[in-house]
């Protein structure tokens, strides 16, 4: 099996597709090696396994929506599609979603993944509870009431159990419009980056770093905002865009001011179009807020040799949450993001490079997507990442949950080593 993208093949040696949870209990248990595979988006080797795969889409795929709690159990392997068109049929949505509506509610959620908007958590920032397979088969349920068990196991990298279900807070369903506003001056951004990003629900800006001026804004205000057509010199696209330049707008959310739900706005991208496989890869580091001017300065340097392999990156905020291995751990935050071009040499090349750069800024880099595990010093960047390392290995000695990746994370299990 590949990935989504295509850019790497997946080295278990057995593939099983369990019907029930009580099924993928006894399939873990007697694994020595086991990973979940769900809409597979990542693009590294955070969800492979050289013993057994197991496919989510095979279990039951529940959405139970307690109105009076306001919240919905939806289980692990269901995609934010299909979550959030039965939310808008009860008349209740999610606080945010990132730019693809088809990568999986469980997969999204353990690797920290998220929309935009300075005041919007990442998805994870949802959850109230947690359902896992641990290593031996036992099945466990935790919400914030277990303490540091919860906040680890959340955004959890697939190394504390395999995901079944959630229970994701929800709120009642709102409308938005999108407007797409172009050429930026990068001097105005900068002075005047605070204000930019918090001139909307949720911002995002499409940028190659060449050149004087940022391409794009993607502005998703909520219908109490006011409408802008035009912002610290930019001017307002006099028809729909898409992220890539001369690419159609046909696969992207309704633009222009044009009204509708939550769910067809937060994307950038429809939930009726199928993402093609293959032809790009991705980056992104997450770094504080009030560092944003200086590290995207930082970047700019590197354009030419950055530029030339970018389809576009994309710049996005996200808010502070308490999730031991979040990239957005108490602070918030900027995410800079990199959608390259199908050349992995060559980014696996450039990337140490743009990784220095970023490193005196704090950033942590998205942890399902292309970084260099030995560029970054896990204990400074997280301050919980010793207690994330025990809990692991409290929960998991033998490594079951484990691969090659993850042990250049955490360490190589004690147990699994001897």
């Amino acid at each position: 099996m590949q990935n989504w993208a295509g850019n790497l093949e997946y080295s278990s040696t057995d593939i099983r597709r369990p019907r029930s949870v009580e099924e993928l209990a006894e399939v873990v248990a007697g694994a020595s090696r086991v990973k979940a595979l769900g809409s597979r988006h990542s693009f590294n080797r955070v969800g492979d396994t050289s013993g057994v795969h197991v496919l989510l889409d095979g279990l039951p795929q529940e959405i139970e929506l307690d109105s009076e709690a306001r919240t919905v159990r939806v289980s692990g392997g269901v995609s934010y599609g299909e979550l959030c068109r039965r939310l808008d049929r009860a008349g209740v949505a999610i606080h945010n979603l990132a730019s693809l509506p088809h990568i999986s509610v469980a997969g999204a959620i353990q690797t920290g993944t998220h929309g935009s908007g300075v005041n919007n958590p990442s998805l994870a920032g949802a959850v109230e509870r947690i359902d896992l397979v641990r290593p031996s088969g036992e099945q466990v349920s935790l919400s914030a009431a277990d303490g540091d068990q919860f906040l680890g196991s959340v955004v959890g990298l697939g190394a504390l159990g395999i995901v079944t279900g959630l229970e994701l807070s929800v709120r009642q369903s709102f409308h938005m419009r999108q407007r797409v506003l172009e050429n930026l001056p990068w001097d105005s951004a900068l002075e005047n980056f605070g204000a930019l990003v918090s001139s909307a629900y949720s911002v995002s800006l499409f940028t190659d770093y060449a050149g004087d001026v940022i391409d794009q804004v993607w502005l998703k205000a909520l219908d109490s905002e006011p409408a802008l057509a035009g912002l610290f010199g930019a001017t307002a696209a006099t028809e729909a865009r898409h992220p890539l330049p001369g690419m159609s707008a046909e696969t992207c959310t309704p633009q222009l001011d044009e009204p509708g739900p939550w769910l067809d706005r937060l994307p950038h991208f429809r939930h009726e179009f199928t993402p093609s496989n293959g032809e790009e890869l991705q980056s992104e580091f997450i770094l504080p807020l009030e560092q944003a001017p200086a590290a995207l300065q930082a970047v700019r340097t590197l354009a030419a040799k950055v530029a030339p392999l970018l389809f576009v990156s994309e710049i996005r905020t996200g808010a502070a949450d308490e999730f031991w291995l979040s990239p957005f751990y108490r602070q918030q935050s900027v995410a800079l993001h990199f959608t390259w071009k199908p050349l992995q040499a060559e980014v696996e090349a450039v990337l140490p490079e743009l990784e220095d750069l970023l490193r005196p800024f704090g950033a942590r880099p998205h942890w399902g997507k292309l970084f260099t595990p030995a560029s970054h010093d896990w204990e400074a960047l997280y301050p919980r990442f010793g207690d994330f390392r025990s809990l692991a290995a409290a929960h998991d000695p033998e490594g079951k949950f484990r691969n090659d990746l993850l042990d250049s994370i955490l360490g190589v299990p004690a147990a699994s080593a001897r």
